[in-house]
């Protein structure tokens, strides 16, 4: 039986429009503890695959059903979606161009998450075209303790009710030190929740009463996070997350691979 392991991402630094009639952009936040495992296993009776449109488009023969083992909850913006199609892709031989890949991505769901590229927290992705808008500087190594709040919000390709971050990604261009990057990303999610709530979304009064550099989230979906120096979570951080309501708290590297 073979099986592979796709990892996630835990919401984005930023996501928003990139002017007002241009793409959606955005930086994802690669998460260790997100994604999933899958297997790929011989089909006991006969059925329509669902993703063989997928597989065609990539030139790969339909090889057996794909099963998988998601270590996140369905819309909570942790990229489950575009992780089963990656691994649908490399459990059935895939050994192509990242570019492409990701390219039959967003053919088959209208949008995607960067996660078949090695450093996807390195690019500024249009997520609604499949594409690399341009290269980003690296962040300098954090942690993030976080987790869920709210219902499950799954991405539609069509919304594209998302504020306008040029200013933002000017800034992330420059920013050398990490509290300038945990400023830019609190901006970022700040300026998400005001244009499409949770208005009781507890996680800036969090990142504030626990001394954090600043804060993240999925700005499609249920993941938050609040971002610290490496080694500087504090020990209380996972008691006051919960009690603020938020749920499967985790706490992850940035240079965890």
């Amino acid at each position: 039986m073979i099986t592979v392991r796709v990892r996630g991402h835990f919401g984005e630094y930023l996501q928003g429009r990139l002017g007002p009639d241009g793409p959606l952009g955005l930086i994802t936040i690669p998460c260790s503890k997100t994604g999933l495992h899958a297997q790929l296993r011989c089909r006991i009776r006969e059925a329509a695959n669902p993703l063989a449109g997928f597989l065609r488009a990539l030139g790969l023969a339909d090889r057996g059903e794909v099963v998988i083992s998601p270590l996140s909850p369905p819309g909570a913006g942790t990229g489950i979606s575009t992780a089963k199609l990656i691994a649908t892709a490399r459990l059935h031989g895939w050994q192509g161009p990242t570019g492409r890949l990701m390219a039959a991505c967003v053919a088959e769901e209208g949008a995607s998450d960067p996660l078949a590229f090695a450093h996807p927290e390195r690019l500024l992705w249009a997520s609604r075209e499949g594409r690399i808008l341009q290269g980003m500087p690296e962040i300098p190594a954090h942690e993030i303790v976080g987790g869920y709040f709210g219902a499950p919000r799954s991405t539609d390709p069509a919304d594209m009710v998302f504020p306008e971050v040029s200013d933002i990604v000017a800034g992330w261009q420059k920013a050398g030190k990490l509290q300038a990057f945990a400023e830019l990303a609190s901006e970022s999610a700040r300026r998400c929740l005001r244009t499409r709530g949770p208005a009781d979304d507890p996680t800036e009064e969090l990142s504030g009463s626990l001394g954090a550099l600043g804060f993240v989230l999925a700005h499609t979906g249920s993941a938050r996070g609040l971002i610290f120096p490496k080694g500087g979570v504090p020990p209380d951080a996972a008691p006051a997350l919960e009690a603020a309501g938020i749920t499967g708290v985790l706490q992850f590297a940035s240079d965890d691979r």
